[in-house]
């Protein structure tokens, strides 16, 4: 865990105030989601917007010279759930962290609403995101400061944090834990507020680098179907990593195959696991 000194302190929050701000931030939300919705239908759906994302012949290489990633060309569109699949070592993780802009691509380039991402600074650009990894790398805090912590790094008005929070601890069903600190929680729910912490962000584009792996199966399955809900209903963009096709089933609208760092194949889950021409995507389904 990351350790930080908080020096916080949560002013008194009576129930009537807690149920009127999330019945408020509530109503926000689903405003917002209704207008998103509306737009992307008065567009013609995804297919016919400025993709959120286009990743352009990226090519990466590790230091010892080994290549990663092979001129890749992905495009995500608004509101789209992407699956990247592959066996380990693939580069799946590492388009993930070209995408965060935690490492540099060799060539290519990457576009985000059509801009290139080069254009800003990192800061900018990341606070349009939100990265969600294995381990949930949370403070030394409580979960609710947790949870607002980037809010707070964004500058966002206190008075507006508070009902936003409120919400993602309700939504993600860790209302109980706001004030317990991050490191006496279980694996499970440590993972619940790291997507809390995301996800209260209202994130541009979502990042999940195989989340789940390391939960228990009874925890897993839960929270991959409260999480597939959360975005279909937020129409958060997502692009998630994962090595299992089952998870990849369950929550992606779309799967791009990436096999020793080339992009083999992008299709929905039927057309890539039931129809694939590619013997190498065959078999790696099969294993």
């Amino acid at each position: 865990r990351l350790g930080v000194e908080s020096g916080l302190r949560q002013p008194a929050w009576q129930p009537r105030d807690s149920w009127l701000a999330l019945s408020w931030a509530a109503a926000l939300t689903s405003v917002s989601i209704l207008g998103r919705t509306l737009l992307w239908l008065l567009d013609g759906g995804s297919c016919m917007e400025e993709p959120v994302v286009s990743i352009r012949d990226q090519t990466y290489s590790y230091p010892d010279g080994r290549q990663a990633l092979n001129h890749i060309s992905l495009e995500v569109g608004r509101g789209e759930k992407v699956a990247v699949v592959g066996p380990n070592g693939a580069g799946k993780s590492t388009l993930l962290l070209t995408l965060a802009r935690l490492l540099r691509p060799k060539h290519g380039e990457i576009l985000f609403g059509g801009k290139r991402v080069s254009a800003e600074s990192d800061t900018a650009y990341r606070r349009r995101i939100a990265l969600v990894l294995q381990d949930p790398l949370l403070f030394d805090i409580s979960v609710f400061d947790n949870i607002s912590s980037g809010l707070r790094f964004r500058g966002v008005e206190k008075s507006k944090i508070r009902p936003r929070v409120e919400l993602w601890l309700e939504r993600l069903g860790i209302s109980e834990l706001r004030n317990r600190r991050a490191t006496e929680v279980s694996g499970g729910e440590a993972q619940r507020v790291s997507l809390a912490r995301a996800l209260v962000l209202e994130p541009e584009l979502l990042l999940l680098d195989e989340p789940f792996s390391a939960l228990d199966p009874p925890t897993h399955k839960r929270l991959l179907a409260e999480l597939a809900t959360l975005l279909t209903e937020t129409l958060t963009t997502t692009v998630f990593i994962t090595h299992d096709l089952d998870e990849a089933l369950n929550l992606g609208q779309h799967m791009a195959v990436i096999l020793g760092g080339n992009l083999r194949q992008v299709g929905s889950p039927d057309e890539i696991l039931h129809a694939s021409s590619d013997p190498e995507i065959v078999a790696f389904i099969k294993q």
